[in-house]
């Protein structure tokens, strides 16, 4: 999976097209990701020492990472991502770091 946890995403099929946010979670052998403000669900709940009213509460639900895309850092529209290996001198190793497909730019 290339999305991580608090990459922008805007989501590209669903009912909630359309909405950026912030992953919050990601589930890599599920290949699902929790995106901010995304996918609501109520759940009840039992009083708690948590939450002592209880009651039902919204929460955000995990949705399909296919359904997402990383906005690019630089121009802010979605993109692929690519990977690249570059030499990190100052370690004396390889590392490899995500890129925008579009404008280049490396991704943190």
């Amino acid at each position: 999976m290339r999305v991580r946890k608090n990459d922008q995403v805007i989501v590209i099929a669903g009912n909630y097209k359309g909405k950026k946010g912030k992953v919050l979670k990601v589930f890599p052998e599920t290949q699902r990701v929790i995106v901010e403000g995304v996918n609501f669900i109520k759940r009840h709940t039992r009083p708690s020492q948590q939450n002592p009213q209880g009651g039902i509460i919204e929460k955000e639900a995990a949705i399909h990472v296919s359904n997402v895309m990383v906005l690019c850092p630089k121009t802010g529209v979605p993109t692929r991502l690519g990977s690249k290996v570059i030499y990190d001198e100052s370690r004396k190793r390889n590392n490899r770091i995500r890129i925008c497909k579009k404008s280049g730019e490396m991704i943190v």
